[in-house]
């Protein structure tokens, strides 16, 4: 073991947690100043803070005009809730999972809506047959699958002249990849994970489609306070306006303008997207020269460039999981990186988050650490043997 060189670069920034994610480079509390602390997100400096989210969230998505925009409780799990909760059941449903985030979407519409549902499921890795999805009925899917690093590779397979709507879970895609809105009825997202805001915030984005199912359809199950979008048959506008259902933290909306206001620094949606494709770039090369280490994503246009999840493959390694614990301690241990064990419900590997606030540099100094932390590991390995 003591023949295994230690790489002499480091990280300059060891956080690559899928969630909550890594600070913008340059993040400082001293940004956060301004966050009128105190004061009820009811006076007009709290309506105008949100408002400002809001509409800055549209400037960087490029959201259409139409479209409401809205910051709702409990981060991208409530969006997502608030959505199905309120919209579902006007016809049939068609549900996507292809990870544990959309599995737990399949739990809602079939054990607790009793939805009439298709479902349409993958091993991790994979994605589902896309072109078998009925859009005459809704559709709820994941853009990005956050715990298995596989993307839909672009909205082809959602027609225009769909009968039903598309509700999407784009929380590790957002402010990544492209999201077509003329395709998305339904955007649901949290600012704590591309832009690395601060948790238990969700944006929910409506289209005028999404809409008009509110106002004429009212579902047959009773819905609590924090999920009702309607008051007296109509859409609730003030939510869209920054009137946000219960109290959201002042502290965490300045800390998400302060994201929006670097991530337009960037280059806006483009430079963001080129961000992450950068660092996914760093890890693909690494992958490409090391035959024991691959991408779970088994076809390289579904790879996430957000959540790079990767598995070992030497078939020395009897036990993944205890092999990929003892590789992810070793490098917390060595202050290199924080937070990649692969999501408990996952294969056992690594999961490296590769959004925009991480910068290409470390995601390259962490490479030679993951081969130094496998090395090692291996070597134990052989010498119990």
């Amino acid at each position: 073991m003591t023949d295994i060189e230690t790489p002499a670069a480091r990280p300059a920034n060891p956080r690559f947690s899928s969630g909550p994610c890594a600070k913008f480079p340059g993040y400082s509390l001293d940004t956060l100043s301004d966050a009128p602390l105190g004061r009820s997100h009811r006076a007009g400096v709290g309506k105008a803070k949100l408002k400002q989210a809001i509409e800055t969230t549209r400037e960087v998505l490029g959201v259409p005009a139409d479209y409401r925009i809205g910051i709702v409780p409990a981060s991208d799990t409530g969006a997502v809730e608030m959505a199905m909760w309120s919209l579902l059941g006007e016809r049939p449903v068609e549900m996507l999972a292809w990870e544990s985030f959309g599995a737990g979407w399949v739990t809602d519409a079939v054990k607790q809506l009793r939805l009439d549902a298709r479902l349409h499921e993958a091993e991790y890795g994979q994605l589902p047959d896309l072109n078998a999805v009925n859009f005459d009925n809704d559709v709820v899917f994941t853009w990005n699958g956050t715990t298995s690093g596989v993307r839909v590779p672009n909205g082809d397979f959602i027609p225009m002249n769909r009968q039903g709507l598309t509700i999407c879970d784009a929380t590790s895609a957002a402010f990544a990849q492209t999201l077509p809105w003329d395709k998305l009825d339904v955007t649901t997202f949290s600012w704590q994970k591309v832009l690395g805001g601060e948790a238990a915030h969700g944006v929910l984005i409506l289209s005028p489609r999404a809409v008009e199912r509110l106002e004429s359809y009212t579902p047959p199950w009773p819905l609590p306070k924090i999920f009702r979008l309607t008051k007296g048959g109509k859409l609730n506008e003030g939510i869209f306006e920054g009137a946000t259902i219960n109290t959201p933290s002042m502290l965490c909306v300045e800390d998400y303008l302060a994201a929006l206001d670097w991530a337009k620094s960037a280059g806006g949606l483009d430079g963001l997207r080129e961000r992450a494709n950068r660092n996914l770039a760093a890890v693909q090369a690494f992958v490409a020269e090391h035959d024991w280490i691959a991408f779970l994503a088994e076809k390289p246009e579904t790879r996430s460039n957000t959540s790079v999840c990767l598995k070992f493959t030497d078939d020395r390694i009897s036990d993944p999981a205890a092999f990929a614990k003892a590789v992810t301690k070793r490098l917390e241990a060595e202050g290199v990186a924080y937070d990649i064990g692969a999501y408990r419900d996952a294969p056992p590997g690594l999961r490296i988050w590769c959004g925009g606030t991480v910068e290409d540099s470390d995601v390259q100094a962490l490479m030679p650490w993951i081969e130094w932390a496998y090395r090692i590991e291996l070597s134990a390995l052989d010498a119990a043997a």
